[in-house]
């Protein structure tokens, strides 16, 4: 008999990321992030220290799980480019960090619209599961679409406690890295850090549980790769999110 490697009864909240852990929208945003800064750099290219295509090494490194602005003046800096911090109510365009970040959100919400989003399998079955085990759960994104993604892939009405970019701007928290975001989930959902699980597939954001204090970090390797999140601080690391049910046909491999 396969058995989870996580004993889901020793927790009473579970707080998931939900690109790339519920929903496959991770390679929606970095599909997103490749058009623009492709853009970008064929406009701009003699500006630019390095004129290479945004890689997907790119997009790990100074892009995934980051609030969009920090993801834009991350992946900048990184071709020695500074641009005006603007105003988030900037047009979409290039001549801001908010410009450029409201460019990719226009991107994103394209793409999706255009063909859909299904929840990973594995992930609604865990759902199911601690549903069953009566474990509260959250969404904690950096992403302000998260609730439009919920939506459109038929969980909207999920779950009571959804903290998403737009929550984190609104509270002036930090964003993941810092574990601000997976907190106030947490204290939404009337649970202690020491008593939650945090289930990521970004570097960044298995520093923001480690950083927080979480009983549990668990990484979902996506493409970041097990070493880069055991290194962040992932206490456990998966390739789905089915392999952490007991009985299971993947659990504990």
């Amino acid at each position: 008999m396969a058995t989870s490697p996580v004993d889901w009864t020793q927790y009473d909240a579970v707080l998931f990321d939900l690109d790339g852990v519920i929903t496959p929208t991770a390679a929606v945003h970095e599909q997103a992030w490749a058009q623009l800064f492709d853009r970008f750099i064929a406009d701009h290219g003699d500006e630019l220290e390095d004129t290479s295509p945004f890689s997907d090494a790119d997009y790990l490194s100074y892009v995934d799980g980051k609030p969009r602005y920090d993801g834009v003046r991350s992946f900048l800096s990184s071709r020695g480019v500074t641009l005006p911090e603007g105003n988030p109510k900037d047009a979409p365009g290039d001549a801001t960090v908010c410009a450029l970040g409201n460019r990719k959100n226009e991107a994103f919400n394209e793409i999706v619209a255009r063909d859909g989003i299904d929840p990973y399998p594995g992930s609604m079955a865990l759902l199911d599961h601690l549903d069953h085990l009566g474990i509260a759960q959250a969404v904690v994104s950096s992403s302000k679409n998260a609730r439009g993604v919920l939506g459109a892939a038929a969980l909207g009405r999920r779950f009571k406690v959804v903290v998403d970019g737009t929550v984190v701007a609104d509270r002036g928290l930090h964003g993941k890295p810092a574990p601000d975001a997976f907190l106030l989930a947490a204290s939404d959902l009337g649970a202690s850090p020491d008593r939650s699980v945090v289930v990521e597939d970004a570097v960044s954001g298995v520093q923001a549980g480690r950083s927080g204090e979480f009983a549990l970090v668990i990484g979902v390797d996506r493409g970041a790769g097990d070493s880069a999140l055991i290194g962040g601080g992932a206490d456990v690391v998966v390739d789905d999110l089915s392999e952490l049910i007991p009985d299971s046909p993947l659990a504990g491999t």
